[in-house]
């Protein structure tokens, strides 16, 4: 997939990623280049299950789920750009670091993932990660996923 490829649903998301609703929390790749960068989105709804607590009357996206999101984009960003393992690793959050959160998440948002491939070592992949709405950065982070055995 290149960044001229068409858009990936999240049927095929779930190709690559084990997680399922009410889990999975990106809804469409709108762009990557294997090895490098991937960009994905989240439309956040009022209809997500976190919402009836966190927090009533004034619902916020909870910044860890952010973090996953990240970090799943970044795991489909490992299996395109290792599309010829076999079989294909199940990735794991492994490491979160320098995560800053800027400005709250609410239902009507979108939000759009960029990962960047910072570093792969030993099979481990460590990426930048910004979380924008309308062009400002909601949260930013350093993760690192971990291939499970």
């Amino acid at each position: 997939m290149s960044n001229d490829a068409a858009v990936l649903e999240a049927a095929g998301i779930m190709k690559y990623l084990p997680h399922r609703y009410p889990f999975l929390l990106i809804d469409r790749i709108v762009a990557c280049t294997p090895g490098e960068s991937i960009t994905a989105i989240k439309n956040v709804s009022i209809n997500e299950p976190f919402f009836q607590g966190h927090f009533p009357g004034n619902p916020v996206m909870p910044g860890v789920l952010i973090i996953e999101a990240m970090a799943q984009a970044g795991g489909v960003l490992s299996h395109l750009s290792d599309a010829g393992l076999s079989p294909r690793p199940l990735y794991f959050l492994a490491s979160v670091d320098d995560a800053r959160f800027r400005r709250p998440v609410v239902p009507g948002d979108q939000l759009e993932f960029v990962v960047r491939t910072d570093k792969v070592r030993r099979g481990m992949w460590r990426y930048d990660c910004t979380a924008t709405v309308d062009g400002q950065i909601a949260v930013s982070a350093k993760i690192l996923c971990a291939p499970g055995k």
